[in-house]
């Protein structure tokens, strides 16, 4: 299986210095730094995503 690195649609350009990127994966979904992609990736699965996603809009919602 090849693994489709994406770059969240939050990252600011190329030359960003806080972005991560997703690929879908059998397991769930990887995130990862995508400054040292060789340093290798998290794993969640589809709920923890989620829960991680609400949790990141709660966060930005009360800034």
């Amino acid at each position: 299986m090849i693994v489709q690195w994406r770059k969240s649609s939050y990252t600011g350009g190329i030359n960003d210095n806080q972005c991560v990127e997703l690929a879908p994966l059998k397991q769930g979904v990887g995130i990862r730094d995508s400054k040292n992609p060789e340093a290798g990736h998290l794993t969640l699965t589809p709920a923890e995503f989620g829960t991680l996603l609400n949790w990141i809009k709660r966060q930005v919602e009360s800034s």
